[in-house]
Formats: structure tokens, C-alpha cells, sequence
């Protein structure tokens, strides 16, 4: 099993590619370019993404969430996966948002996948 212990930087995005893919856009430093809030940011994840992406990072952030709390906060702080920190308390923009822990913050971003119109198409079928 997968333990960050062991993993260099580069092996956390090897394990997580399309999250740290997502760290480059929509949940990245220009993340405010994708909403007026964090929540609008972490449902802009999904969208102009392909079927395939989107099914890949579900399994992906099911692996994450598999973690205990402390392994999810020691993945998440090595700034690998994300370019902003949804537990900051930011000015700007405004009304940004924030999350309490960071299971929280990607639990949101699990339900973002799989509530996306073509994710549920795809189960429906």
C-alpha cells in the first residue's frame, strides 16, 4: 500500500497525476480564474475535462481519502498536489472560502467529480 512516507515528491504526483493535474488549474495558484469562491473552483475541476480524466481522478481521490487524517495533511502540505491551501483564512477575493481540514476540502472535491453530468451519464449506462 501506498505510504507518503516513502514517496519522494515526484512518486506523489507519479500516484496522483490527474490531482496534481489539477493543481496546475482549477485548484492552482490562479484558482480565483476559475470562480468567485473555492467551492465554484473545486466544481470548475471537472468540466472541459475528458470522461476518462474524470473517472481516473475519482479513483485517485478515493486512494487519498483511503488515508488517515495525518497521512491526507502530510500528502497535502508537500504542496504537490496543490498550489493553494484550502485551509487559509485569504482576503482576497472576498468571501473565498475556506475548508476546516483538508479531508474536508478533497471529500468536496470527490463529490464535484462525481456529480458531474457526464460522470453520472457514465454510471447510469
Amino acid at each position: 500500500m501506498f505510504s507518503e512516507f516513502d514517496f519522494s515528491c515526484t512518486e506523489i504526483r507519479d500516484v496522483f497525476p490527474r490531482l496534481s493535474n489539477l493543481g496546475t488549474s482549477s485548484l492552482g495558484e490562479d484558482s480565483d480564474m476559475c470562480g468567485d469562491t473555492l467551492d465554484e473552483a473545486i466544481r470548475d475541476g471537472p468540466r472541459g475535462r475528458n470522461l476518462q480524466f474524470n473517472l481516473e481522478a475519482i479513483q485517485e481521490l478515493q486512494k487519498l481519502l483511503g488515508f488517515t487524517n495525518k497521512e491526507i495533511d502530510r500528502i497535502t502540505q508537500t504542496w504537490v498536489l496543490l498550489s493553494v491551501d484550502p485551509k487559509a483564512d485569504v482576503e482576497e477575493p472576498p468571501n473565498w472560502g475556506r475548508y476546516s481540514t483538508y479531508r474536508a476540502f478533497w471529500e468536496a472535491v470527490l463529490r464535484a467529480f462525481v456529480t458531474h453530468v457526464e460522470v453520472q451519464k457514465h454510471m447510469d449506462a
